[in-house]
């Protein structure tokens, strides 16, 4: 007799099926969703990659009776013919809910053990999940997801290719470098004593393709930093990496929007149009942060000159020390208790604000709130309305360093937006911010640090803070940096790259590395600058960032086959674990006290 899967091959996916097969021979593979024993007549929910299709088997006949032992996720193949289900049987809740299979002939595949749990069933721990990943993937969401994220995939290499961009692969075994987070080490064997570094972005090595002459490259790229993790990062990661010659930024900017016209389009089914561009500045004066969710109407408002000497010390210290006071409109907040208001405190606390003042209002237009002692009524009301604030809502108002009442209102904004149901969800908003910092001074360090990073060219009337190192106006000098927000993500960033050799050496001496440290890392790039730079720049799509906002979901980990966690530790296979002795010896690697520890203390853990 032939056998499945050998001889007999499988003719459909589950959910090809339809009416239209009614008195049609096919053959299904897949796994067993479910089992029901329904008055000697047994009815299987088979499933594969496509969905579900309902089996009817009648254990009576030889051919099919191994169907009688099957249980949740075997993996069986069944020969057999659709039919239309009666009318009163129809499942509209299904896409084949209108057909079933007969089946004829009935073979077990593979027995399978019963699963820790049900799969498709989210209520299930993430824990659990992400231990048995490959049972979760079997789910109708995961595998959408996936699915999701290949058409995707394949959308930016259709486009990218015919806009004449060259594929090319850069090195996963590459040069540390000391800018950025930290790099993930590979010791050499052959070279003991020395490290491969794993690249955070293929960065110089795509300017060197285009001091290659290659003008249009893109890459999917596969990038590793060894940095603290939230639920929009992982240690490893993909990125659509793009870069173009003899461009300046509108023509990035047009090339991105053509891409993301394709994606949405082919994804969603939507066209989009409207990407406006705002200054970081701006977007740090309205919404503060610099990847604002525009599906959210509220704006921070500046009032330091309007309560300026009004006789609240919070405020005038505050602006004394050079800080700001700026205040945040919320409907729909009047009727919060002191409890509720206590907990958006303590949100604000955790971005740095010593305090929350609040203003909040009845239907009625009465205003309350704890610091209107001092403050006469009608100066009250004149914050409250130069806010924004309206009856029955509430205004939010922190006052601190510039960057610290930034987070603190952007925290409560985004906060209180999800809770009060005020994100219009009903279409994506697009938001290019532009003219970035190019560096920033970090207290920690003593120094100043790349903003983007240490390749991203100065706005042109700029250059010339860097070429003379008049290191006390570097702080203005503005970057020709550019990030592509969707809904409060930033889901691509890039720059116009520095293509000068002086300006290079410049950009390293503004960040306080050695003539040594700078030949030592970047000797080779500074060389090739040497012999012809086109004027370039580009662009990186975060893929699974991308892949997140088109499928609708909140965390990088539901679009990744097989994430790590928040600890970027694998929970599937226990990656990171430990190696032999042997292979440390051959790499000449030899374990610090710091590992000895850990190492001592997880195994001392019941």
């Amino acid at each position: 007799m032939e056998k499945f899967v050998q001889q007999i091959k499988r003719s459909h996916y589950c959910t090809d099926l339809t009416a239209a097969n009614d008195g049609q021979s096919v053959v299904l593979m897949g796994w067993v969703e479910s089992r029901r024993d329904l008055g000697g007549m047994i009815f299987i929910d088979l499933r594969d990659r496509s969905g579900i299709v309902q089996v009817m088997v009648d254990p009576k006949q030889a051919s099919v009776g191994a169907a009688k032992d099957v249980r949740m996720e075997y993996v069986v193949a069944l020969k057999g013919v659709v039919g239309r289900r009666p009318d009163a049987m129809i499942n509209k809740e299904m896409k084949t809910g209108d057909i079933e299979v007969i089946a004829e002939r009935f073979e077990v595949l593979s027995e399978a053990a019963t699963p820790p749990f049900v799969v498709g069933d989210d209520k299930v721990s993430e824990v659990l999940r992400l231990k048995h990943r490959y049972l979760e993937i079997r789910s109708a969401k995961m595998q959408s997801i996936l699915k999701t994220r290949s058409e995707a995939v394949q959308v930016v290499r259709n486009y990218l290719s015919q806009e004449g961009f060259v594929d090319v692969e850069t090195p996963i075994l590459y040069k540390s470098t000391p800018e950025g987070a930290r790099d993930y080490l590979v010791p050499s064997r052959v070279n003991p004593g020395q490290f491969y570094a794993l690249p955070q972005s293929p960065q110089t090595l795509k300017q060197l393709l285009m001091i290659g002459g290659l003008d249009r490259y893109y890459q999917i790229a596969r990038c590793f930093r060894d940095e603290d993790l939230r639920a929009d990062r992982q240690p490893e990661f993909s990125q659509i990496d793009i870069e173009m010659s003899f461009v300046d930024e509108d023509d990035i900017f047009a090339s991105t929007e053509g891409l993301a016209k394709a994606l949405w389009k082919s994804i969603k089914g939507v066209d989009i149009s409207d990407f406006p561009k705002m200054t970081y500045q701006e977007a740090m004066d309205r919404f503060g942060c610099d990847k604002p969710d525009l599906r959210i109407a509220w704006e921070l408002k500046e009032i330091g000159a309007l309560v300026k000497g009004a006789g609240f010390k919070v405020f005038d210290d505050a602006l004394e020390n050079g800080g700001a006071v700026k205040g945040l409109a919320v409907p729909g907040i009047g009727e919060y208790s002191r409890k509720q208001f206590d907990q958006l405190t303590d949100l604000a606390k955790k971005y740095g604000a010593k305090g929350l003042v609040y203003i909040k209002s009845s239907s009625t237009g009465e205003l309350t709130s704890p610091v209107a002692k001092f403050f006469t009524p009608d100066k009250l009301q004149e914050i409250f309305a130069s806010v924004g604030g309206e009856n029955g809502g509430g205004v939010l108002i922190v006052a601190d360093r510039f960057s610290v009442t930034s987070a603190a209102l952007s925290a409560l904004r985004l906060s209180l937006a999800k809770e009060l149901g005020a994100i219009d969800e009903s279409k994506d908003r697009f938001l290019w911010v532009t003219d970035f910092p190019l560096l920033d001074y970090d207290e920690e360090e003593n120094r100043y640090v790349a903003c983007h990073h240490p390749f991203t060219m100065s706005k042109d009337a700029d250059v010339d803070i860097l070429l003379s190192k008049d290191s006390e106006r570097y702080g203005d000098v503005r970057a020709k940096a550019y990030d592509l927000v969707c809904n409060g993500h930033e889901v691509a960033g890039g720059s116009i790259r520095i293509h000068r050799s002086d300006v290079q050496k410049a950009m390293f001496d503004a960040l306080g590395m050695s003539d040594e440290t700078t030949e030592r890392m970047f000797g080779f790039f500074i060389e090739a600058l040497k012999y012809g730079t086109p004027p370039h720049g580009g662009i990186a799509w975060g893929l699974d960032r991308l892949v997140m906002i088109l499928c609708g979901t909140d965390a990088i980990r539901d679009v990744i086959a097989f994430p790590k966690t928040a600890r970027a530790t694998c929970l599937m296979s226990s990656a990171p674990s430990l190696v032999e002795k042997t292979q440390l010896d051959e790499l000449g690697v030899a374990l610090g006290d710091k590992a000895i520890k850990n190492l001592e203390s997880e195994s001392a853990e019941p």
